[in-house]
């Protein structure tokens, strides 16, 4: 039987440009936030590093916390859209506090300013915002197709907004007066972006009324859960687990591609470059997120398409390796694109995998807990985002690196090889081995037709 249909060709696009402003923030940050604290504000890349990492413990308690707020939340907007407009307008003033470091302090309020701004950004504002974009997947449709339509249609958004900010960002700082008068100017135009893209996404979609949820009953009961119990439904899915550990690791592995900003200025010997690296990634994504929907159609699943895709990714990253050492940055490009293929399935059909997680939970204990359940694509965001960015900057700090150096250390050399071009491989493997065991589709198949007997 076919399934219903909930969404029109513009709530699809609607929804996704909803990571426009999503990457407004994390592309800058991911990008940017390091070189502009190191090489123009002067801070220790160690400290900052440290800064980062401190700051995760805030981070680990707010997702789940927001999460439950969401499952909690009942108005006429819904339950996820309120929390996903009022929360961007504190995201756009961090971000630009995040760029806006008084150059007047000392270094100690320098950093004292830093460490707030950012914790405010990662742990209040942009975690209440992204979960309840990301709930919205399984809140405005139950069709699992439109589930990975919307994915799709959200990655390419997201892709698109990283060519433009990667592409653009350095030239457009020194267009609008380099050092922290650039900086400072260009995170205000993406958070002004953001709050545009975000308004316009929040109110192109309608959350489905209690009317057209068919589990009406239960959606009472979830309401009589406290905080702990929510929490640990989520670890008793086993499917919840994977999908937050992998998300973590593909968010690892962008902070240390981010890397490639000071890989392309001290080995490549040209920070430019950089920009045509992320254009190997970030064009080769949206072009493969386009035709996502048709090729999990035609396999009839997400599962081994996801497998396959990160045995090609790691592949890719090989060729990217060899290419380094010969020294030929055209098949750095290409490979990188390779690669790129590959990781794009899970990219594009990783929410839909956490509504069919959120489905098994509900399916085997008869609690919805969208929000709680979201809170892996926040999570891993910011952990695998932040601490892959504060890893990377302890070890490059061990290893000597100098700001503005003309020319590095041989251990700081080194270690930008091993950063950009080994632990991208190490990672595609590790995303692999997890997906083996991610066959909650096949799982939720077996529930149905059990409860359909």
């Amino acid at each position: 039987m076919q399934e219903k249909k909930y969404l029109k060709w513009y709530h699809k696009i609607g929804y996704g440009s909803g990571d426009i402003a999503g990457n407004c923030v994390y592309a800058l940050l991911t990008a940017f936030m390091m070189i502009y604290l190191t090489d123009t504000i002067g801070l220790s890349m160690g400290v900052v590093s440290t800064l980062i990492a401190l700051s995760k413990v805030f981070d680990g308690v707010s997702d789940f916390f927001f999460g439950r707020m969401i499952d909690k939340t009942k108005t006429k907007m819904g339950k996820a859209r309120p929390w996903m407009l009022w929360a961007y307008i504190g995201c756009a003033i961090t971000l630009v506090a995040c760029f806006s470091i008084p150059t007047s302090w000392g270094q100690t309020a320098q950093y004292i300013f830093f460490f707030l701004s950012y914790t405010l950004l990662n742990a209040v504002f942009f975690t209440a915002n992204n979960i309840a974009y990301a709930s919205l997947t399984a809140l405005i449709t139950k069709n699992t197709s439109e589930r990975v339509q919307i994915g799709s249609f959200r990655f390419i958004f997201a892709f698109a907004t990283k060519i433009v900010i990667e592409a653009v960002t350095i030239f457009a700082v020194e267009w609008l007066g380099g050092g922290v008068m650039g900086w400072r100017l260009i995170a205000i135009i993406y958070a002004v972006l953001g709050l545009i893209t975000n308004t316009f996404s929040v109110f192109s979609v309608k959350e489905l009324s209690e009317a057209d949820d068919e589990m009406e009953e239960e959606r009472e009961e979830e309401h009589e859960l406290t905080f702990l119990q929510s929490f640990k439904l989520l670890l008793k899915n086993k499917y919840y687990v994977i999908i937050c550990c992998s998300y973590i690791l593909t968010q690892l592995y962008a902070s240390v591609i981010g890397m490639g900003t000071y890989y392309a200025k001290y080995i490549l010997g040209n920070e430019e470059l950089f920009s045509d690296l992320s254009l190997g990634i970030n064009i080769t994504m949206v072009v493969a997120l386009t035709i996502l929907p048709y090729v999990i159609k035609k396999m009839g699943g997400m599962y081994k398409l996801n497998i396959w895709g990160y045995v090609l990714a790691a592949l890719g990253r090989v060729g990217v390796m060899v290419a380094a050492y010969m020294g030929s940055f055209p098949l750095m490009i290409a490979f990188t694109a390779v690669s790129t293929i590959g990781i794009a399935p899970l990219q594009g059909d990783l929410n839909a995998l956490i509504a069919c997680c959120s489905e098994h939970t509900t399916l085997t204990t008869g609690h919805r807990l969208e929000g709680m359940m979201y809170s892996c694509s926040s999570l891993g965001i910011k952990l695998g985002g932040a601490l892959g960015t504060a890893i990377c900057g302890w070890m490059l700090d061990s290893a000597g690196y100098i700001e503005n150096a003309a020319v590095q250390t041989a251990a700081t050399v080194n270690m930008l090889n091993f950063l950009y071009l080994w632990m991208p491989i190490i990672l595609c493997a590790a995303v692999g081995f997890l997906l083996v065991f991610l066959r909650v589709e096949k799982a939720n198949e077996k529930l149905i037709a059990e409860k359909a007997n």
